[in-house]
Order: C-alpha cells, then structure tokens, then sequence
C-alpha cells in the first residue's frame, strides 16, 4: 500500500517524543516560575486592631477573622514591640463562633507608646500554608526594629520543591490509572506487552515517591521553610496528625492495594488473554469473572487515590464540600482515563506492535466520555471556587483557569483530528489482515528472499556444514535474523497505512499538549480560589490605603459665601499625611492669591466606610489668612472626607469638601 500521508518528520519517533516532552516541561517550569508561590487560599478579612490603626490605649488582645477554617498553634500569632520584643502571653485564643472562623492573643499589660507588629502564619483547610504581618500604633507611630521574613509561605527551595512534587503526584496517578483503564477496557492483549506494562508500573512508582517527598516536605513547607526540616521527626509526627498528613498516609495504603492489582493484571490476567485458547466456554466465563473482579477492584481503589486529594485541598472547604468532593474525585479519574489513556496510546502505538483497531475505537469511546464528564464536573467547580464573572478576569484563579479552558479546547480540536484518523482507520483494510494474507499466500519479494535462504540452507545442510550439524551458534544467529526481518516486515506493513501515521501524530500532539495542561492544573490547585480572593479583597477594603506612605496631603479649593469678600481659595496641607499624628496647616487667600482675614475657619474629618466622624479639628490663626493645628490623630488609613467651613461675615459663610486617601 502506497503512504499517502507524511510520516512524522524523518528522525527516530523516540527522538522526536523526546524533544516534544523536553518542550513540554521547559513550558511547564516558565509557567511555574511565572506563579506566585502556593499563596493564601484562607485569607484574612479582618483584624483587631486594624492595620496602621493609632490607638489611644493598648488593646488587651489582638484578634485575626479568617474567610475559612485554618490550623493554627500558640506560636501562629506573636506581637512584637518597637525593639522586637514579644509582648503576647503565647497562649492561642479559638474565638471561633458558627461560620465566623476568628482567632486571637492576649497581650501583656503595661505596653508603652509605639508602634507594634503582628505577625501570623497558619494552614489553610486546603492544606496551602499562609502567612502575614501588620501594624498597629499606640499614641503615636515609632520606628520599629521588627525584620520580617521576605520569604513567603510556602516558598523557597522547599516550596519549590513541593510543587514539583505535586506535579509528578498528579502525573503518576494520571499514567498509573489512565495506562490500567486504556488496558482493562481498550486493549486486553496489551497486558502482555512490556512496554505497557513498564508505563503502568512507573506511573505507580512515581506516584509512591511523589507521595513519600510530600509527606516529608510538609513539615518545612508549612513552617521554617529549611529544607533540614524534612527529616525532623518531631515535626513529622505532626504533619501525621492534619488532615493532610493522613490523607498522604492513606494514599501510600491505597498504593499498597494498587500494587496487588497491578500484579494481578500483569500476572494472572495477561496470562489468560494471552494463553491458550478460549474456546471453552467455562475458561471465557473464568476471564469474564477476573476482568470484572479487575474492574471493580481497580476503580475503587483508583477513586480512593483521587478522594485523597479530594479530602484535603479545594473540594475540602468552601460551599458545599458534600457535593464538591465526590464530583473532584470524578473530575480526577475523568481526567486520568483520557490523559492516561493518550499516554498509554501513545506507547501502543510507537513501542508495540500496535494495537488492534477495535482497541483504537474503544478508547475514542473512551476518551469522549471522559471530555463529557471533565466538562460537567469542570462548569461546577468553576463555579464553585470562582463565583462571579469579576472574579473570572479579575483574579488570578480566574486568570488561570481561562488558560485552563482554552488548553481543553485545543486539546478537544486535536482529539476531533485523532477521532477521524480513528474513522478512517476502521473504514480501510486492516494491516492486520495484510499481514495475515501475506503470511498465508506469500509476498513476492519476501518469499523470493526466503526461498533463496531456504535453498542455502539446503546446500549447508547437505554438505554437512549445515547450522543443525555444526554450528548451534549459527543457528541462533540465524533465528535471531529470521525474528528482525519478520518485524521489519510487519512493521513497514503497519508504516504503510496513512491511517495509522495520521493516527500517531495526532495522538503525540494530544499527549504534548496534556502535559502542559497536567502543569497549568497543578498551579491553579495551588492558587487562591477567585471567590475566596474576592472576600478577602472586600473584608481588606476598609483597611488598606491607597495613599503613598509619608507623603504629605495637598489641596486647593475654590469658595463662594455670597458677600463681600466672599470668594477665594483655601489651601490644605496635612503632613506627614499618614494615620496617627499630623500636622495641619491652612490659608486662606483672595481670587489675586493675596491672604484673606475671615473670622473663622472650621476643618472636620469623616471616614464613611466605617462610619467615624465627623472628628472636628481645633484651628489657631497665626496670621492673616493663615492657621494651623498640631497632632492631629487620624486613627486609621483609607479615603477620608475633608469639610471646610469658610466664615466670610456675620451672617455669610460657606462649606466645601473633598475626598483623600491617608494612608
């Protein structure tokens, strides 16, 4: 049969899946650079005191407000002085109260003026460790000797590493699940073959190790950061007794179980479906029995595997976990059995003897279920953990999961490709078949060379020096060549079907394109979920500036009493222009920029988002259209309302405002 498609470029097709995966995992390590590390899934909404809040008196306690659940110990909140000096009692206060998820410290008695810092760290119920650090003043802001760590929670070499970690984990279980489905319901005879059988073992290998490297970087990636820490078994003993701990540990056990199906399928059931006979109906119902025994077997244990993920990341918390994690733990083994299966394709079709047709059929069946289900699950949970159509484009879940869908649908347009090579694959004559018939009547070529080496043989044989006689070893190189040459001759049979080369390119683009989306799934399972991002964002709203620190406060407004000498300027300025003690100056100026003497001027402050004021402000004339007041406090950061009540006469005066941000 002449090719009608091109083959997949001219070098070695392990070459080329080579470099396609070195591509894949360059794409894969920028993606993971570009992303920050596994930030704060629990976020903090609110505090007491508030950041950058001036107080008059030291609080008693300090109290942190959470958006989910987290772990916390006596050491997660510390207070610390001017001279960092920890001045809480170190005792861990759970002020938790129905959804209101709050925690807090008591302070020691006696705290002098200054400016005070709090730091905090804890773990989220989503397993992703975060931390953060905030101000708070009593009298007046002072310098602070406070050195906060640069690092980020769970970044570093150790958070690399975990997420690397991570990475390999889902890999490992997609090869392992997804190579054992493409065998139990695609491909039976693939049992036998070592090729798929290695696939199927590495991908529970990696798994195990992926899992055992968690486990023993979860203490340093949720505290110290120190790579030492792995092997504190203190610190281990820990990590055994969260919820993460013991889903890592349960996902070792279930590997145990997957070993034993592992054996079993390579051992027992390769060797009934690639034996004897099975004509006899008593040893088909025996294979009917085991295969379904596999069956039922392996997908418990493989949504096991998945339900430990499903146990302690996003599906875990949030609205509706009930609901959220059985549907993970589909979109997982939904996302194993086609990835999976690509991989397990691909190595069909570049390292065996290729798989049948029917095989190809099924797993297109296959993988059409499992886009069905992957689609289903997916609109759920993008719902789920982003909540709004802000939230999509506005946050970096968001971000990350239109990456996410736009990879799909490639990954679905090549699949269409892949599924009408398939269409054509089962419509032409099978190589199978020609193979077959050339066995059966003979190739012209093949059969000439043959007969030429049966009639050397012959001479050898009748003058003695015949491989038989003499030489064994000749014999076995002989066999040796008879083996390479009845390949070769298959496989130029199978190269030769266009069918089946379109097949295989489309299927090693599949396979390209899975890796990069098995990495952009790892960081957004790492990333702040865009609902949670959003009600931080909103519970910070009230506390954040949008001033530039130390940078005094300037205005000019323009005014109107209506009498005489009733209009000009007034000039503000508010140094340093921060919360805590300012200093205000204020001038009052005719329409030609000369000063203006009007009897009174009254100045107030409002902050509106959280309801304080109007705080008024004592003002002394110094000179002819000019007034200041010193120390004033402005008790916390955010866009307060500035009134200006200009007194031109008796009976004529005049209000202007205007919104600044102080931060």
């Amino acid at each position: 049969m002449t090719a009608t498609a091109p083959r997949f470029g001219t070098r070695n097709p392990g070459t080329t899946l080579i470099r396609l995966l070195l591509v894949a995992t360059a794409l894969f390590g920028t993606l993971l650079m570009g992303a920050a590390p596994a930030s704060a899934h629990a976020a903090l909404t609110g505090s007491n005191p508030k950041d950058g809040a001036v107080l008059a008196t030291a609080p008693k306690d300090v109290t942190l407000t959470f958006s989910e659940q987290v772990a916390m110990g006596n050491d997660s909140i510390r207070v610390l002085d001017p001279r960092s000096k920890r001045v809480d009692t170190g005792e861990l206060q759970n002020l938790c109260s129905g959804s209101v998820v709050k925690y807090g410290v008591s302070l020691n008695t006696g705290l002098p003026k200054g400016t005070y810092t709090v730091a905090w760290q804890a773990v989220s119920a989503d397993s992703h460790p975060v931390a953060g650090a905030f101000t708070f003043s009593v009298g007046a802001p002072s310098k602070t000797a406070v050195a906060l760590p640069e690092q980020k929670a769970g970044g570093g070499l150790v958070g690399t590493l975990y997420g690397i970690a991570r990475y390999i984990a889902y890999a490992g279980f997609i090869v392992l699940v997804g190579g054992a489905a493409f065998i139990l319901a695609c491909w039976p005879r693939g049992a036998g073959e070592r090729p798929m059988q290695r696939l199927v073992v590495q991908g529970w290998v990696t798994l195990v190790a992926a899992t055992l490297a968690m486990l023993l970087l979860r203490n340093p990636y949720t505290g110290s950061g120190e790579l030492a820490d792995a092997f504190d078994l203190g610190g281990l003993k820990a990590v055994l007794e969260t919820k993460t701990g013991a889903a890592l540990v349960s996902r070792l056990l279930l590997l145990g179980a997957a070993a034993l199906f592992v054996a079993v399928l390579f051992g027992a059931y390769a060797k009934r479906d690639t034996g004897a006979s099975l004509d006899d109906a008593e040893e088909k119902k025996e294979k009917g029995d085991l295969t379904f025994g596999l069956a039922i077997g392996g997908t418990v244990v493989a949504a096991g595997i998945a339900g430990t993920w499903a146990l302690s990341e996003h599906a875990s918390t949030g609205i509706q976990p009930g609901i959220a994690m059985p549907v993970d733990v589909l979109h997982l083994l939904a996302m194993a059995c086609w990835l999976g299966g690509l991989a397990a394709m691909l190595v069909a079709l570049y390292r065996t003897a290729s798989p049948e047709r029917t095989a190809v059929l099924r797993f297109s069946r296959v993988a059409f279920a499992s886009v069905v289900v992957l689609a289903l699950t997916g609109l759920y949970q993008s719902w789920r953990q982003v909540g709004s159509w802000s939230a999509l484009t506005g946050t970096s879940y968001g971000q990350l999961l239109l990456v996410k869908v736009g990879l799909v649908a490639v990954l679905v347009a090549v699949a269409w490709i892949s599924r009408r090579w398939t269409t054509r694959l089962a419509e032409g004559t099978a190589p199978e078949a020609e193979a077959q018939t050339q066995t059966q009547t003979g190739d012209p070529v093949a059969d000439a060379d043959d007969e030429t080496e049966a009639d050397a043989d012959a001479e050898a044989d009748a003058d003695g020096s015949g491989p038989e006689s003499a030489d064994p070893e000749r014999a076995t190189q002989l066999a040796r060549q008879e083996a390479a040459l009845a390949t070769a001759r298959r496989k130029r049979i199978r190269d030769a079907d266009p069918a089946r080369n379109g097949l295989r390119r489309s299927v090693l683009a599949e396979a390209g394109i899975a890796v990069v989306l098995l990495a952009v799934t790892t960081v957004l399972s790492s990333t702040e979920p865009g609902r949670t991002e959003e009600a931080a964002q909103a519970g910070r709203g009230s506390q954040a500036s949008a001033a530039v620190p130390d940078r005094p406060v300037d205005f000019t407004l323009s005014f109107d009493s209506g009498g005489k000498d009733g209009k000009g300027t007034v000039r503000l300025n508010i140094d340093p222009g921060r919360s805590g003690a300012n200093e205000l100056r204020l001038r009052v100026n005719r329409p030609n920029g000369r000063p203006l003497d009007v009897p009174e001027v009254k100045v107030a402050f409002t902050l509106k988002a959280e309801a304080i004021g109007p705080l008024p402000v004592a003002l002394d004339r110094i000179a002819t259209g000019n007034w200041s007041a010193k120390n004033i406090q402005v008790p916390l950061p955010g866009e307060w309302q500035v009134q200006i009540t200009v007194r031109t006469s008796d009976i004529d005066q005049t209000t202007v405002e205007k919104n600044v941000k102080i931060g």
